[in-house]
């Protein structure tokens, strides 16, 4: 078995880091040191635990510039999107350093005593991260995990492992105790394995494929043993015809080719009422024409190359020869893992670009008659993540969103994460939520105590 991996720049093909991959030996070694670490950072106070989540969103803002070029290199991310994500991953953690403050139980009115309930850590928490959103992704795992008083491991993607490496720098220069959050750079089938196995890890923390995390589900249901999945989306932008169609238009493009269509939030199914089917069109070929593809180093560029080869090849399967494309961007020639952003037109949902989650900058788009049409449409899927609805009406955006299953949805708009509120999806497109003023109450079991007051 390889001991390490050759991390390549996807816009240059070049080799960024050798990066040594962690054993299931290893793997096991530092859940024993994270058990071990448990019950010295459960016992934190909290306002101590909140106050070293808040050093380390300081160290975040102050290397962000560094994570923001890493990611670049690393993932192929636009410096714009890149800088957002570390400032998210910040964001986040000083949003849930509020949380060891405030998980509170309830004191429950009861017969001959008095009944309290505690939020109570449940241990060592393995989250596993994918390599489309690689510090986000990280965050929304590990801060409100380590904010309830769990200690985590953490498996980057094998793709992307550096700025998950630099976090965990980050996390022992802001004082968090080194066994406390640890990073295992690794194949998914030997350290996420491990965490899935290991009965000292209480939940794993799972974002990527719907096929990767039935397996994980499965193999955790073994122990019992808690999960939070994030998988995959077949969203739908749906655009009424009397909406602002030269706005839905415009933005359309960013709902399904910001980073590069790498995004199980991205609108790559676009539902649009026949009677502005059209007009739509029209307005539609500009805007993807307008999308600057390139060095993901450079200001202006909006979207940079795919991450791999290999997912370049699966991408492209969607687009043969034969395919109804309606018009491309461009995309550089040459070195580096680049796909044009493609609009195809297929005859209906039965098309494996209108039905299966691309994972790339390709969109269908699909004409609909009435409401109704577009609510079926929109849920004949296996996925049920996220999603858009453009009009100006606002019974119908209402009616729309309660009707279509999806555990994200937005109004004249592409938003699907906000740190503020829950994230995750119906169906197949996961279980549980992440983000939100929950969170950090998932990562822990509530404990009932009773104590009787009778003579």
């Amino acid at each position: 078995m390889t001991s390490s991996f050759d991390v390549l720049n996807p816009a240059t093909e070049e080799v960024v880091r050798t990066v040594p991959l962690t054993s299931a030996e290893e793997t096991d070694a530092a859940i024993a040191r994270a058990h071990a670490a448990f019950p010295a950072w459960r016992d934190v106070a909290p306002g101590d635990r909140a106050r070293l989540l808040r050093r380390f969103a300081d160290a975040v803002e102050a290397d962000i510039e560094h994570l923001a070029r890493l990611e670049v290199e690393n993932s192929g991310h636009t410096i714009g999107n890149a800088r957002w994500e570390a400032g998210n991953v910040r964001d986040v953690l000083n949003y849930y350093s509020a949380a060891p403050e405030r998980l509170i139980g309830k004191q429950i009115p009861v017969p001959g005593g008095i009944n309290v309930t505690f939020q109570e850590p449940l241990g060592v928490v393995g989250v596993i991260v994918p390599w489309n959103f690689p510090m986000p992704i990280a965050g929304w795992g590990f801060a409100p995990a380590l904010a309830a008083g769990n200690t985590v491991v953490l498996k980057p993607a094998e793709l992307t492992p550096l700025t998950a490496i630099r976090l965990a720098e980050l996390a022992r220069e802001a004082g968090i105790p080194e066994d406390v959050f640890q990073v295992l750079p690794g194949k998914g089938s030997v350290v996420g394995q491990r965490f899935v196995e290991h009965p000292a890890v209480r939940k794993v923390v799972f974002t990527g494929s719907t096929e990767v995390g039935k397996q994980i589900m499965a193999g955790c249901a073994a122990q019992v043993k808690r999960v939070t999945l994030e998988l995959g989306g077949k969203n739908a932008n749906i655009v009424f015809a009397d909406s602002d169609l030269e706005k839905a238009a415009a933005t359309a493009p960013y709902g399904v080719f910001d980073n590069a269509g790498q995004d199980c939030c991205a609108r790559s199914l676009i539902l649009v009422q026949a009677s502005a089917y059209d007009r739509f069109m029209e307005l539609l070929e500009p805007a993807v024409h307008g999308v600057v593809v390139g060095d993901p180093g450079d200001e202006k560029t909006e979207m940079g190359p795919l991450i791999s080869a290999a997912h370049r090849e699966k991408v492209a399967s969607y687009v043969p020869d034969d395919a109804p494309v309606a018009f491309r961007g461009t995309a550089p020639a040459g070195r580096g893992f680049w796909f044009p952003p493609t609009v195809l037109t297929p005859p209906d949902l039965r098309h494996p670009v209108a039905a299966e989650e691309v994972f790339g900058p390709v969109v269908a788009v699909v004409p609909f008659a009435e409401e109704a049409d577009a609510i079926r449409m929109a849920n004949a899927t296996e996925y049920g993540l996220s999603g858009s609805i453009w009009t100006r009406d606002a019974g119908r955006a209402f009616r729309v969103a309660r009707g279509v299953e999806a555990g994200s949805l937005s109004v004249n708009s592409h938003s699907s994460v906000r740190y503020w509120t829950p994230f995750g999806g119906f169906k197949q497109s996961g279980l549980g939520r992440e983000l939100g003023p929950d969170a950090a109450a998932a990562f822990t079991e509530t404990k009932n105590v009773f104590l009787s007051t009778e003579e």
